[in-house]
């Protein structure tokens, strides 16, 4: 329980620091407050004195009504005012803020370790930059228009009555107590619930997607019945903490209400007592009365403000969990700037003893040297999961190597921009990735800048232009995300001509033709021949006959590089890749 006050504490005060700069609405949503509140109370009094001057039939000073009734109306007008300008305050302090935070989660998720992104669900994350953060600023909306007016109201409230008699104001504090205590006693156990509820969404939101997305793969396996009983059992948990979680939230205002009911009557039974004394009027009765009225009503939209801050403070803690994961390391302040022109006159690539691991409990690659020079074509093969991948990732410095050095003619990758880095390389992957907008914009999506004829240019040089030519609306045709009804070959062929639109002066091809018809491959492995002449590049192959003419061969088995040389030499070698070409091509 210490552990949840302490994380809800820290919340509370990371979003008070997210407020700190909109403090000036903050202190004019006070003063409209304050405002509203005045005249709020003011008019029980004004009601007051109009009664007392209605003494009985035919016996009413309409002289005296008269501007009462004008002075009513002017409060009446005075807090409609005053509250809509505490709306306003209150709604750019939410959006403000709420803008804030997700505008710093975006940017953060782009400064995240590609590790922390392939560990978890993508739906769970969406969820929380979506859904949670859309719940924490309802909470905060209802908090700022209910809690400066419920609070100021009480107090307000607690003074206009003293100010009419102590006796009765008494008992209407005396009995107030009951009614924070079942507030504060409801409110400690919905935080824990309503944290369970946000983070039961995340797995919906996360299984969801994961099973639209994955639609096809679904019915082809029959999955159907499994998908059912996945999404029962998330729904039937949600369920159960949502239950739980309202549960206690709506105790509060029949709670309150209770020991509200029992203010009003104590204020109705006691100053009924003291008007037959003759100590107050009827007028001021019936003043009292709306006082223990107004006073009551804050309590159950307090009571109902706590529940949702609770939920508010849940979400927030989560969105503030991903703010708090550790950034991939920033560029050093005098890294080097890796320019094009650079590398198209000079391109070393040098890896020296790298080790490196996903799991510290399974190492991957613990001892990899290797030297390529500018112009080389670097082929790499060997069976699933020995390394291939991830030697690309360490190049592209998507993950960060445990020991050992990678360099660019001669400096260190680490001592290198990331981004310069990377605009430097040029990467067609077996997965596509594509967005949705325009065939276009997708190719283009490397140089937005590229004018129609540079990039018609492109797709014909891997063959796409012909398929393009007949969408609907050619260039212009609209897909949606990754692809839309557009063929897993289609899709590599955009991500092919994206490349060839870049031009630039590293390539990385992890099995960039796998989803090709075998015509078109020979023409986009003529291609890529011309692009990768004068380029250094590196091919991740699993069909040997697609890197016959690769300068120089690694053979990756168990994270380490067994064998590498030219095709023939391999093959005279008669090893490892020998046995991989030869199981390919004499069926066995």
């Amino acid at each position: 329980m210490d552990d949840k006050k302490q994380l809800e504490k820290q919340t509370v005060r990371r979003v008070l620091s997210f407020i700190s700069p909109y403090r000036r609405y903050v202190w004019l949503s006070l003063c409209f407050a304050l405002i509203t509140v005045a005249t709020t109370l003011y008019a029980p009094v004004v009601t007051g004195k109009a009664i007392d001057l209605i003494v009985a039939q035919g016996k009413v000073d309409f002289d005296g009504l008269k501007p009462l009734l004008i002075r009513f109306a002017v409060v009446i007008l005075c807090t409609a005012v005053s509250t809509f300008l505490m709306s306003l305050a209150n709604n750019r302090i939410t959006y403000e803020v709420v803008r804030d935070i997700r505008v710093k989660v975006f940017e953060h998720l782009n400064e995240l370790p590609l590790r922390y992104v392939d560990n978890r669900q993508y739906g769970e994350v969406v969820s929380r930059v979506i859904n949670d953060v859309d719940q924490f600023s309802e909470g905060l909306l209802m908090g700022f228009t209910q809690l400066f007016t419920g609070v100021i109201t009480i107090l307000g409230t607690l003074l206009f009555m003293l100010s009419v008699n102590v006796k009765i104001t008494l008992v209407v504090v005396c009995i107030t107590p009951a009614s924070l205590f079942a507030a504060s006693f409801i409110a400690k156990r919905t935080f824990h619930m309503f944290r369970l509820q946000s983070e039961s969404r995340g797995d919906m939101t996360a299984l969801v997607e994961e099973l639209v997305g994955s639609q096809k793969v679904v019915q082809a396996f029959g999955y159907e019945d499994e998908a059912k009983r996945r999404f029962g059992k998330v729904n039937e948990r949600l369920s159960g903490y949502s239950l739980r979680a309202i549960f206690f939230s709506s105790l509060t205002n029949p709670v309150t209400r209770f020991v509200n009911g029992l203010v009003y009557a104590g204020v109705g039974i006691v100053g009924a007592l003291s008007a037959v004394g003759g100590g107050i009027t009827v007028g001021q009765l019936a003043c009292f009365l709306s006082y223990a009225n107004q006073y009551t009503k804050p309590f159950n939209e307090i009571s109902g403000v706590i529940t949702e801050l609770q939920n508010a403070i849940a979400c927030a803690a989560r969105v503030f969990e991903l703010l708090d994961e550790e950034a991939e390391q920033p560029d050093a302040p005098d890294a080097h700037v890796l320019t094009r022109q650079e590398t198209e006159k000079k391109t070393d690539i040098t890896l020296r003893h790298v080790a490196f691991s996903y799991t510290k409990e399974k190492p991957l690659i613990r001892d990899l040297s290797l030297t390529v020079s500018k112009g080389q074509r670097v082929a790499i093969v060997g069976p699933t999961g020995c390394g291939k991948s991830t030697l690309i990732n360490l190049l592209m410095r998507f993950y960060d190597i445990d020991d050992g050095s990678i360099m660019i003619n001669g400096n260190s990758i680490y001592r290198i921009t990331r981004d310069s880095m990377r605009d430097n390389y040029g990467m067609v992957l077996q997965e596509t990735w594509l967005r949705s907008g325009t065939i276009a914009e997708n190719i283009a999506y490397g140089r937005p800048e590229a004018d129609r004829e540079e990039i018609i240019r492109a797709a014909k040089a891997c063959h796409a232009h012909e398929f393009i030519r007949r969408m609907p609306d050619g260039y212009d045709t609209v897909i949606g995300e990754d692809g839309g009804m557009l063929s897993q070959g289609q899709k590599q062929l955009l991500c092919i001509a994206r490349v060839m639109l870049e031009l630039p002066p590293m390539l990385i091809l992890d099995e960039a033709t796998s989803s090709i018809d075998t015509l078109t491959e020979l023409r986009v492995q003529s291609a890529f021949a011309k692009l990768m002449e004068g380029r250094t590049s590196f091919v991740v192959a699993h069909r040997l006959s697609t890197i016959r003419e690769a300068d120089v061969i690694l053979v990756m088995k168990d994270g380490d590089i067994i064998e590498q040389g030219s095709h023939e030499a391999l093959l005279k070698k008669n090893g490892f890749y020998a046995k991989l070409y030869h199981s390919q091509y004499a069926g066995g």
